[in-house]
């Protein structure tokens, strides 16, 4: 697969012409095309199928693979057919309004490649829960591990914010493997509030009574205080959630390679990608020590190849999910980190992922 590289690369180079959303829109459309009918699904799904080794349980949910994508690819389950084919072990879709809107005006998408990393003020832009669920009701037989991330509406007032994620929630989880709740946006103008506890407490019950059974996971922001993310620890552990996703986009910009002039053009937003990485992790570490294992640790940004998905494991995650490395990485992303994963594993002289962990940390 080593000419599949140098193909991503011819592709990327002619894709990168074109603005970050229009480049994301063709991609995402020539996928679905092209893995449209069930046999070339298949046939994908059989040359990327990470080994069994790798196989992972979280949140009572079976994963054939620790790596996922992460929500912001497919906002609509228009595709996570098509993208659970490509290797990975589940597919996060999102975020999921209750009612359909616009997002934020365009250009909303910029590349930093100094950096291998996206600056993104997309604001929500969905096609709300009806349009979801009717793309959710075509996983019939299809295997891929399905979670849903759900968001509220912008216009939506803040002591309304529980009924939102709610409604959402309970139309989106009967077709899910699991829910995330998305207080962690840069883009929705209040929604960061959310995560202090006192606001965060109502939305979390509300979700997880609306959710039925369903597992719910919180995903919050990198810029979160260390106090503020002991206490959202806490509190999810105090409500029995079944995890915390670590770690949204940063409104931060210190360290970029990618000169200001550039930076400053691409404006507000969420920074993700490579830059994001190390406060991520310390998030995550802080976030293992804080809980003791009690909760599933789901990793995110900076995640690009092997290297950074073993150190997440070993640094408490049981899940990693990829998003900006997908896009500077191309369609083989996850067969590579997960092809890289299983020579680790049997570096150890394990079989099984978990074993393998156990032993180097």
């Amino acid at each position: 697969m080593g000419h599949g590289g140098l193909a991503w690369r011819a592709v990327r180079a002619v894709l990168f012409r074109f603005d970050a959303e229009t480049a994301h829109r063709l991609a995402f459309a020539a996928l679905r095309f092209a893995l449209a009918p069930a046999p070339l699904r298949a046939l994908a799904r059989r040359l990327t199928r990470p080994d069994p080794a790798l196989r992972t349980t979280a949140f009572g949910v079976d994963l054939p693979s620790p790596v996922g994508l992460a929500a912001g690819f497919d906002k609509d389950a228009a595709g996570f057919r098509q993208l659970g084919a490509l290797g990975f072990g589940f597919v996060e879709v999102g975020t999921v309004t209750p009612r359909p809107q616009p997002g934020n005006p365009r250009p909303r998408v910029f590349r930093l490649p100094a950096d291998r990393a996206l600056v993104n003020r997309m604001g929500f832009n969905s096609g709300g829960v009806e349009r979801a669920v009717r793309g959710l009701r075509r996983r019939r037989g299809d295997p891929t591990v399905v979670g849903v991330n759900v968001g509220k509406n912008k216009d939506t007032p803040e002591d309304r914010a529980a009924c939102d994620f709610a409604a959402a929630t309970r139309a989106l989880a009967p077709h899910a493997d699991y829910v995330a709740v998305n207080v962690s946006s840069p883009n929705t103008p209040g929604l960061r509030d959310l995560q202090a506890v006192e606001r965060l407490r109502p939305i979390l019950v509300a979700v997880r009574e609306a959710a039925a059974g369903r597992p719910v996971l919180v995903k919050i922001a990198p810029d979160l205080s260390d106090e503020d993310v002991d206490a959202v620890a806490d509190l999810a552990l105090e409500l029995g959630l079944a995890g915390i996703i670590a770690t949204n986009t940063t409104i931060a910009r210190d360290g970029l390679a990618t000169p200001a002039a550039q930076v400053e053009a691409a404006g507000a937003g969420g920074l993700s990608g490579a830059p994001l990485r190390e406060r991520s992790l310390e998030v995550l570490r802080r976030l293992r020590e804080r809980t003791g294992g009690r909760l599933t640790l789901v990793a995110a940004g900076g995640v690009f190849d092997a290297d950074d998905a073993w150190e997440r494991l070993q640094a408490g995650a049981t899940l990693v999910e990829v998003y900006t490395g997908f896009v500077y990485g191309g369609p083989l992303t996850a067969w590579r980190i997960a092809r890289g994963l299983t020579r680790r594993v049997r570096a150890t002289g394990h079989e099984r992922l978990a074993d393998a962990l156990a032993s180097v940390t």
